[in-house]
């Protein structure tokens, strides 16, 4: 819970659909049609079948509002039926590009 408190947004549960772009950690370009797990204002935990690694920059597309953002892999779990849990940060907090409404009051606190 205390994590929770110091957290700079609020996690939402969402399954959105999103697309992922980059480089696999075999060094080859990927484009994965994922979905998340949980939002935030700051980025978001996805399931990804293709293998990233910590610092990785990649991009996040999101189909239903056509949006884009840069971002970095912040966090690679363990594999659960051939997907990774995978946290992206976006390089500059984006609380629109997601279809949460309303937003939780942290989202667009500066």
């Amino acid at each position: 819970m205390a994590n929770a408190a110091m957290r700079r947004s609020e996690r939402v549960l969402l399954d959105v659909p999103v697309v992922l772009l980059g480089v696999s950690a075999d060094h080859r370009a990927f484009r994965e049609e994922t979905f998340t797990v949980t939002v935030s204002a700051h980025g978001a935990l996805l399931m990804l079948q293709t293998k990233v690694a910590l610092g990785q920059k990649v991009t996040l597309a999101n189909p239903g509002n056509l949006d884009e953002r840069n971002a970095r892999v912040v966090y690679v779990g363990g594999d659960h039926a051939g997907l990774s849990q995978v946290g992206v940060e976006f390089e500059q907090p984006a609380p629109k590009f997601w279809p949460v409404s309303p937003a939780p009051l942290n989202w667009n606190a500066r």
